[in-house]
């Protein structure tokens, strides 16, 4: 069964159950910059200054931050952690940042709306 979780004290207590770690990366946009949330587990928080893999930013990646600043993003954006009901014995880390306006029914404008940043290539010029 969906869970939405709205609370500050609900989302603290389902992450750090998990040993999870607020994390949020800034994403330059030509309208506004937008900040995006994640949730790391374990030992994944300890390359969150400088991620590897395909998620790495050319503007700085994931950093961890607070849990009052990302509580306090979270709610800015208006979204709600959506959540499965645990299996007997096990602590599911699956979850969802959804619309709270929508009552979770629609995914974030982050997730449908790629940054709109544009990658030129070098020039001639720009390698003297």
């Amino acid at each position: 069964m969906v869970r939405h979780l709205t609370s500050r004290e609900d989302i603290r207590v389902w992450a750090t159950a998990r040993a999870g770690n607020p994390m949020i990366m800034d994403m330059p946009d030509i309208r506004e910059d937008r900040r995006l949330l994640q949730i790391t587990f374990g030992q994944h928080a300890l390359n969150a200054e400088r991620n590897e893999g395909s998620d790495v930013n050319p503007y700085g990646g994931w950093t961890l931050s607070s849990w009052d600043e990302w509580l306090d993003e979270l709610e800015k954006q208006n979204l709600v952690i959506e959540v499965n009901d645990d299996p007997p014995g096990s602590l599911s880390k699956d979850f969802r940042l959804v619309s709270r306006s929508q009552g979770g029914a629609q995914t974030t404008d982050a997730a449908r709306q790629p940054a709109n940043i544009t990658i030129q290539s070098p020039t001639p010029a720009d390698r003297n």
